[in-house]
């Protein structure tokens, strides 16, 4: 019984994968067409006092939208064969009794790909970016003309968050789909920066100054959340990147010794 389910799960897993994998233009396009839409949504529900809009209030949004899709369309092109790139020089991954072995060895395994628990990683990664740019249009208004200075700074903090981590977050969906042999430790530098970024914004809106108290208490509560978020992802998927063999034979190309 158990062993059905096991295979049941697994080949759910396999065609989620195939589905991802052949699908990803679409999820291109449809990601274009929603994040314009949203986008357009905030600017007109936003106070602009009857100005119109010009490129500095424009460029966050349009930088939402295309960063992500640069960010895979790059990182596509730089893992074309990323299963054959080389291993890392120093191996940072120590726990357990293991043999290295070869490309050719590794793809023999049952167990090499990224089907399994990895696809829930895979979509993890990849709904960061809709879920991150829905909380940046929700959080932040567009600006234009002359704003107080503490939101200024909270806007190009908030920007530079939502750009930045949800580029990297795609970078590390491609590798982990492709194989790279860097994935695991790349992620763990995202999850890092990641955090970096939350104590950042907090530090950059606070040296700004006169931050409303209401304003102060709402933005604490956002990036408290994405702070546990951050560390309930690293709790969760540390001790599988780092025991699961289906990542080491994937990544590290190593077997149980």
């Amino acid at each position: 019984m158990i062993v059905a389910v096991r295979q049941h799960l697994h080949a759910r897993s396999v065609t989620m994968l195939m589905a991802i994998e052949n699908r990803l233009p679409r999820i291109m396009n449809w990601w274009l067409a929603l994040a314009l839409a949203a986008c357009a949504l905030r600017v007109v529900t936003s106070p602009l006092g009857g100005h119109a809009p010009d490129l500095a209030m424009i460029l966050p949004y349009l930088l939402l939208t295309i960063a992500p899709l640069l960010s895979m369309g790059l990182a596509l092109r730089w893992f074309t064969d990323g299963d054959r790139l080389a291993q890392p020089v120093t191996r940072l991954a120590r726990i357990g009794r293991w043999r290295s072995v070869d490309v050719a060895e590794a793809r023999t395994s049952p167990l090499y790909g990224t089907s399994g628990l990895m696809v829930s990683l895979l979509l993890g990664m990849l709904l960061n970016v809709p879920v991150r740019a829905a909380e940046y249009l929700a959080a932040m208004p567009a600006l234009l003309g002359p704003v107080p200075h503490w939101l200024s700074v909270l806007h190009l903090m908030m920007t530079l968050d939502v750009v930045l981590l949800s580029s990297l977050y795609v970078v590390a969906f491609v590798a982990a789909l492709r194989r790279v042999p860097l994935f695991p430790r790349l992620l763990a530098v995202i999850w890092m920066i990641d955090l970096a970024m939350q104590l950042g914004i907090a530090q950059a809106v606070t040296a700004a100054g006169d931050l409303p108290r209401n304003v102060a208490g709402v933005l604490n509560s956002l990036l408290d959340g994405n702070v546990k978020k951050v560390l309930i992802s690293v709790a969760l998927w540390t001790p599988y990147l780092l025991l699961s063999q289906r990542v080491n034979i994937t990544f590290r190309r190593r077997l149980p010794a």
